[in-house]
């Protein structure tokens, strides 16, 4: 848990610096390709090309295009649709996409999970829920699609590398393949910017770029190399719940340094509810999804 808490501290800044300094101003798919090639510069040289079987590297390239580059090129154009409230209202539908997913993916229906999944739903609602604009329906759907690539990579690459460990025997270290799943983001990320970029919404000014070197080196180079790491630690309930902590975070980041207007009484209900979900999980659902299965 402890990689999945720091990551979301990482991530709490996320959210603002897009919608403040890049949205409508920057490129959407230019920035996606300058977050991926940047994460891609950190891992390859890691790379233990030698070593890494060609179907693993294949699988993991083709996660790291779903849950990184389609979901950032979805994500980013979200934010020319809606507000920075509006996309953070609508990514609280990722937990119910993890643990169904999960599911699907272990051929079994596990109800517990979608219900403490759907309780941190609740706080998160609790929390983002106001007036919704004009362009929702078409926001709504992009974000919605970002939350289902998100939600399917992180559940790939915790049974991808699982898997493979136990096969193996192997104590395969994360950073040695990461690079390929960072690679496979960035030549969908690449595509993108050859096919629908926009030359001329290139970062005019030194905070724009320092943003991205941040946002690729930081959040994205070390952020989802860190989190897809503690993906393979936890249960697929708290895993799901962990996605919703972004919100209360990102909040707290745009009360205290962007000064947007946050209700805080909801904002305390809504993260008291999103921890609650997190204790029923590890206290309750867990230790009987385990005692199920042994």
């Amino acid at each position: 848990m402890a990689y999945l808490w720091g990551v979301t501290l990482l991530w709490a800044f996320s959210f603002s610096l897009i919608g403040v300094y890049l949205a409508g101003s920057v490129d959407a798919y230019f920035a996606v390709f300058t977050r991926t090639l940047l994460a891609s510069l950190v891992f390859l040289p890691l790379l233990r090309f030698a070593r890494i079987p060609s179907a693993l590297a294949i699988k993991l390239m083709l996660i790291g295009a779903v849950q990184l580059g389609l979901m950032y090129i979805c994500f980013y154009q979200s934010f020319t649709l809606l507000s920075v409230p509006e996309v953070v209202l609508f990514t609280i539908f990722t937990p119910v996409y993890i643990t169904l997913l999960d599911d699907f993916w272990k051929q079994r229906f596990t109800p517990w999970y979608l219900v403490t999944a759907l309780l941190a739903v609740v706080g998160a609602g609790v929390i983002r829920y106001n007036e919704i604009s004009a362009d929702f329906v078409a926001g709504f759907l992009l974000v919605q699609a970002a939350n289902l690539c998100f939600g399917f990579g992180q559940v790939a690459y915790r049974r991808v590398m699982l898997a493979y460990q136990q096969e193996k025997n192997e104590d395969l270290q994360h950073h040695e393949v990461f690079g390929y799943f960072y690679l496979g983001a960035f030549l969908t990320a690449l595509l993108g910017m050859l096919l629908f970029g926009n030359w001329d919404k290139l970062p005019s000014s030194l905070t724009q770029w320092g943003v991205l070197l941040w946002l690729g080196l930081v959040a994205s180079g070390a952020g989802y190399f860190l989190w897809n790491k503690g993906a393979t630690l936890v249960d697929a309930g708290a895993l799901a719940i962990m996605n919703n902590a972004l919100v209360p975070a990102g909040l707290l980041v745009n009360l205290l340094i962007w000064n947007r207007d946050v209700d805080l009484p909801r904002l305390i209900l809504g993260g008291l509810i999103i921890l609650l979900a997190l204790v029923v999980n590890e206290v309750w659902v867990k230790p009987r999804i385990e005692a199920r299965a042994g």
